[in-house]
């Protein structure tokens, strides 16, 4: 008995063979797949630190102006959240956790 290739066989029973790479052969989409739309950090409103205090945390970790940490910290109290910083999956989780070590509540997700 002789063996042949997936090719030989193919082309006996009459298949056509292709080395086209699949991804050719897949419709372009308009979207970025989720790998690479970028991530952001999400600062919580919570009641127990004081606004001066996130206001010192985003100055001091991220090195934000005196005005901007402000209008973050406001963002937070008012409306509940901000977005303090967006990057890659790693950094986001990087300052999730060292905001956690300054005891704000922050979480990291898809930026939508």
């Amino acid at each position: 008995m002789t063996t042949r290739g997936a090719g030989a066989a193919a082309a006996t029973a009459g298949w056509v063979v292709t080395t086209a790479p699949v991804e050719a052969e897949r419709p372009a989409s308009a979207e970025a797949p989720a790998t690479e739309q970028p991530w952001v950090t999400i600062v919580w409103n919570d009641p127990v630190n004081l606004m001066s205090y996130v206001t010192y945390v985003f100055q001091s970790y991220f090195g934000y102006p005196r005005a901007r940490a402000e209008e973050l910290m406001q963002d937070v109290h008012t409306k509940g959240r901000a977005v303090v910083s967006s990057g890659s999956l790693e950094e986001m989780e990087r300052d999730v956790e060292a905001l956690h070590g300054f005891g704000l509540w922050a979480t990291f997700s898809h930026d939508s």
